[in-house]
């Protein structure tokens, strides 16, 4: 467990938190409910320059009142940190520097297979698929976060 899970133990029981998959071409984004009991997908965000996906994904947490951010870290199936973790911790320590709200990660591997798999089961078309996958599998990942917390 990454120990910025602590921060998020030392919020207060209330408020929302945002899980974010950050992909190279777009970022899921999705939001609990306040009691942190579901995820939600909310939407999906076009990468451009970071600048403007910060400002983008800021303007959403005032908005919709988060309380902490979640992102998903793409750890190696043994559970080693590659590339695509490592770009993923640098985006956190350049959101970190534009917000006061904490950063957590969560293991996100076979978030994205999972959540193509039960869109397949659903028998949504790929093309259906390709704009939902980021956005639901932002919400599979805060999700996993979730149920751990209420766990503890």
């Amino acid at each position: 467990m990454d120990p910025s899970l602590d921060a998020l133990r030392k919020l207060p029981a209330r408020g929302a938190l945002m899980g974010l998959d950050l992909g190279t071409k777009t970022i899921g984004v999705a939001v609990s409910d306040i009691s942190r009991t579901i995820a939600s997908p909310l939407t999906l965000i076009e990468r451009r320059k970071f600048a403007g996906d910060a400002e983008t994904l800021l303007k959403l947490a005032v908005e919709k009142e988060v309380a902490g951010i979640v992102l998903g870290l793409p750890l190696n199936m043994d559970g080693s940190e590659g590339p695509r973790a490592q770009a993923t911790r640098a985006f956190g320590r350049n959101l970190a520097v534009r917000t006061e709200l904490p950063i957590a990660y969560w293991d996100e591997r076979l978030s994205t297979a999972a959540v193509t798999r039960t869109l397949i089961d659903a028998d949504a078309s790929r093309k259906r698929r390709e704009a939902l996958v980021d956005k639901m599998a932002a919400a599979y990942i805060l999700q996993g976060l979730l149920d751990r917390l209420a766990r503890n």
